[in-house]
């Protein structure tokens, strides 16, 4: 099973989604799915001391514009282990560019997580959870010296719209 591609599409709706976790929130192993197995494998270790600041990953059976599944960003209270599938809700996005490169990161939420799922929007999350984010995704890269520079944080509506057409970029390429 390629866990990108072999899943059920009526599990991927864009306000509803299976996240398939790559990065345990905590860690510095920067894992990536392997196409051709659909499992994981080690990219590297963060060279900054710092560390992904929530679980992170990718939503299955969608395609973006960097050619990859669309990244996820998952909140929890707990830390998820690498290659778990997590049922979802968008409650925001982060545009980011990486080494010039467009990229949205989705802020996602587990419906069985009782700490968060009470919170719809990226507006509701304490500002400090969304720096910490953002202060990240700057400078995880930096010992690398690569550029990473996040532009801003957009709401759920957006969010869901970048799902769908992460979606439809898929089934167009792919089916």
């Amino acid at each position: 099973m390629n866990i990108w591609r072999d899943i059920n599409p009526n599990r991927i709706v864009s306000n509803d989604y299976v996240a398939v976790i790559e990065i345990s929130k905590g860690s510095k192993n920067k894992y990536e799915l392997d196409k051709e197995t659909g499992l994981l494998i080690l990219d590297r270790v963060l060279y900054t001391s710092t560390h992904y600041p929530a679980n992170y990953g990718f939503i299955p059976l969608t395609y973006a514009d960097d050619k990859d599944p669309l990244d996820v960003l998952v909140l929890c209270s707990e830390n998820i282990a690498p290659l778990s599938l997590v049922r979802c809700f968008p409650i925001g996005v982060m545009a980011m560019t990486d080494e010039g490169a467009f990229d949205y990161k989705i802020i996602s939420i587990p419906f069985g997580e009782p700490t968060w799922n009470n919170i719809r929007d990226v507006s509701e999350l304490p500002i400090h959870i969304l720096n910490e984010i953002k202060h990240f995704f700057n400078v995880y890269k930096a010992l690398e010296h690569k550029e990473t520079t996040v532009m801003e944080i957009m709401g759920r509506e957006r969010a869901i719209e970048i799902v769908e057409e992460a979606i439809r970029f898929y089934r167009e390429k792919f089916l």
